[in-house]
């Protein structure tokens, strides 16, 4: 898998994200995950757990596909509590990096109202482009 950052000339540098990367390979479309186990149980009501449990469930899919974290090119975040992800951004960050290391992929974050499964704090989805 070939993978370039693509940043603008003149642009401020995006921090814990890439305004864009360029990649060839395989594509690989994770749906949504959430902070629960793989018998689909959650272990902790925290947001930060929930979120380290939702990105080692997209790890695992990409490794299951052959990739690793640096496939993935992008993430798309759906939280329900702004305030919360803001206030904890040293723990999302540190708790980012024990999964994910320092990969950045581009990234968008939306606040929703709520998620399906009433315990969830947070769901993210991911697309990983894996080598051919």
């Amino acid at each position: 898998m070939t993978q370039h950052i693509i940043q603008p000339e003149g642009w401020a540098d995006a921090k814990g994200y890439a305004n864009g990367i360029s990649a060839v390979g395989r594509s690989l479309y994770v749906g949504g995950q959430i902070g629960w186990n793989a018998q689909q149980q959650f272990e902790s009501d925290d947001f930060i757990q929930q979120m380290e449990q939702a990105l080692r469930n997209i790890l695992t899919i990409v490794e299951t596909a052959g990739g690793q974290a640096d496939n993935i090119v992008r993430l798309t975040w759906y939280i329900i509590d702004k305030k919360e992800y803001l206030s904890r951004q040293k723990e999302v960050g540190a708790a980012y990096r024990r999964v994910l290391g320092r990969h950045f992929p581009a990234m968008a974050m939306v606040v929703v109202a709520g998620l399906i499964e009433d315990r969830a704090l947070l769901e993210i989805e991911a697309i990983a482009v894996l080598p051919s």
